[in-house]
């Protein structure tokens, strides 16, 4: 996936197969697949080889582990071996269908406006990622997977099984994308899309059917350096790395323990994600709204306050997000958001809420709400 939603645990499927039938040729089965894909609601489908992704991308990746940039995600190390070789994922696959779904919202334009779009102009409202303000993508996309997976095996009669990712264990997804000509990997390590923009999800099925290749994409970023410009807290120091440790993505949604101070007064009233560095890309001015997630949007979960957010319980919170992916970050770490946000406001009126918040019996969530208490006081 983007790095918008990256840190996210991934959700994978077999499927085994179903009887065997003739696809045709290579170029007639990519067709009939791609039809497929569209028609349960995929925005765009391409192909690629099962090869290992590119020299360049497996020398990144081990570039940026070793430089410890990806923080607590150590699930990302664990399965090194598997993103090198995507026959240690699945023995003898041949193919691999990218496939991308976009979650632009109508009641949001492409670039920086719209619901939870400018988090220090939106006073007493925490800003949640675009991608997070929908029911979970995991459950949304993984069961159109299952079922153009199923699709697939009927239709090839492949003696093995198809394997599915969402969001994503062990798999290069950019890697594949870009090689499948899906899009290119901007300066701000996310996929673009010369026909989505940046406002995408990634999803894949590796194959052992052999099935004719798209195009890769070239890199269109050019001299632009507006997603570097725009990291709140200089997350992306060069075009195409990320400081996840810096990462407002990976600070308010991965990490588990205490925000570091220096970077808390960078937050805003960022609860869940940020989207800085996907706002300005250039290429947004392609971006297409989403049909098929519509009908998945939650609008109650950026119309909450941070005072709202703050008063729930444990009860309270699971009921306000179950379905949707802050219900992973669980209350404790949630809470330790909205403090900041709170105290990123400047705003005494939160200092009553605030001071109960410093007596509660988990460290996490009384720790911030003093630094956000000081940061008020402090104004």
């Amino acid at each position: 996936m983007p790095w918008q939603q990256p840190f996210t645990n991934g959700t994978k499927g077999m499927t085994s197969m179903s009887s065997p039938s003739h696809a045709g040729s290579p170029t007639d089965l990519k067709k009939t697949i791609r039809d497929k894909a569209l028609e349960l609601g995929f925005s765009d489908c391409r192909f690629t080889t099962a090869d290992p992704p590119e020299d360049g991308h497996l020398a990144a990746l081990d570039q940026w582990l070793s430089d410890g940039s990806h923080g607590e995600m150590n699930w990302i190390a664990r399965g090194r071996a598997k993103r090198r070789d995507p026959q240690l994922i699945l023995p003898g696959a041949q193919s691999a269908i990218v496939l991308s779904l976009n979650y632009l919202h109508p009641s949001q334009s492409a670039n920086g406006s719209g619901p939870g779009i400018s988090p220090d102009r939106q006073h007493g409202q925490g800003v949640v990622a675009r991608y997070a303000q929908y029911r979970d993508y995991h459950e949304v996309i993984g069961a159109r997977l299952k079922d153009l997976s199923a699709f697939l095996d009927a239709l090839t009669g492949v003696q093995s099984r198809s394997l599915w990712y969402v969001d994503t264990g062990p798999v290069l997804e950019r890697s594949f994308a870009h090689r499948a000509g899906m899009g290119f990997v901007g300066k701000h390590t996310n996929l673009i899309s010369r026909t989505q923009g940046n406002w995408i999800f990634l999803a894949e099925i590796l194959t052992k059917a052999v099935i004719e290749a798209d195009i890769p994409e070239k890199n269109r970023c050019g001299s632009c350096r507006r997603c570097l410009d725009a990291c709140p807290t200089g997350a992306l120091p060069k075009p195409f790395y990320l400081d996840a440790r810096r990462c407002i993505s990976y600070l308010t949604i991965e990490h588990r323990g205490s925000i570091p101070e220096e970077l808390r007064p960078l937050m805003g009233q960022r609860i869940f994600g940020c989207d800085d560095c996907l706002e300005v890309c250039p290429w947004n001015r392609f971006a297409r709204q989403s049909r098929t997630l519509a009908d998945f949007f939650r609008s109650d979960i950026q119309s909450r306050t941070l005072s709202d957010w703050l008063a729930m319980d444990d009860t309270g919170f699971r009921a306000a997000t179950r379905g949707t992916p802050l219900f992973r970050t669980k209350r404790s770490r949630f809470l330790r958001n909205v403090c900041v946000a709170m105290g990123n406001t400047r705003d005494p009126g939160y200092l009553g809420a605030l001071e109960k918040a410093a007596r509660n019996e988990d460290d996490l969530i009384s720790e911030h709400a003093r630094w956000a208490i000081s940061a008020i006081a402090g104004a």
